[in-house]
């Protein structure tokens, strides 16, 4: 039998009105009808059984059974920074961190970064993200930011216990990955890569160089790439 299918909403209660988008998805797409049981997602971790009661035009009413806090949940906190990327490529990173389990998703702009960003473009990455997170069983969803310099993405790791920036002109690893525990930030650029000035000012914020093998990998590789083996260091593959 299939497992729910799963929708985010905004608040809890007895009953639930699903909306909008998610519920065009229920009804069009899926074509859930009275009867059907679902899973419900506030995004704070916990997951909600629940019945379709009744189908209207424009929204379905649901009612809860009950909820329990999702076993799929990450348990160290990691913070992606990524350098915008041409095309999807963008897309592709922020789906892949939302199925890793990275807890926000920063884009921002470098020096040598090609593309560019708009509002619109950033609320179809947070549209990826949660897709994403639905596929992959998660209860919440990594927000997706978008920050117009380097700097700025760099202020956002403040407090971070590990700061790691990935450089392809790095010559060795400042840190040995395999001994980190805690939390992570992780920078990676866009297809052009930093200046040296660039990885200067991340190690004045106190972020440590790493190097990921002796190929140049494709930005959106480093990323993802990256990302993984940090979820394997902390103990999400376990």
């Amino acid at each position: 039998m299939a497992a729910p299918k799963r929708f985010f909403i905004d608040s809890f209660a007895e009953e639930v009105v699903l909306s909008g988008e998610e519920f065009r998805h229920a009804k069009n797409v899926l074509r859930l009808s009275e009867g059907d049981e679902v899973t419900l997602l506030d995004g704070s971790g916990a997951e909600f059984s629940a019945v379709i009661s009744r189908v209207e035009k424009y929204r379905m009413i649901l009612h809860v059974l009950g909820g329990k806090n999702s076993d799929k949940e990450p348990k160290s906190d990691v913070l992606l920074l990524v350098g915008a990327l041409k095309g999807d490529k963008t897309e592709l990173v922020v789906q892949k961190a939302a199925e890793l389990g990275v807890s926000r998703i920063g884009v921002f702009s470098s020096r040598y970064c090609a593309a560019y960003m708009n509002e619109n473009k950033l609320e179809r990455l947070n549209k990826v993200a949660r897709e994403a997170a639905k596929q992959c069983l998660r209860a919440s969803v990594p927000e997706v930011h978008y920050f117009p310099s380097l700097d700025e993405a760099l202020l956002s790791a403040e407090g971070y216990d590990n700061k790691l920036f990935a450089c392809e002109f790095a010559k060795e690893s400042d840190v040995d990955l395999a001994s980190l525990r805690g939390s992570f930030a992780l920078v990676v650029g866009s297809e052009g890569g930093f200046t040296e000035e660039e990885f200067a000012a991340a190690k004045e914020r106190g972020f440590a160089g790493v190097t990921l093998g002796k190929r140049i990998l494709r930005a959106e590789t480093a990323a993802i790439a990256l990302t993984a083996v940090v979820m394997f260091v902390a103990g999400e593959w376990r």
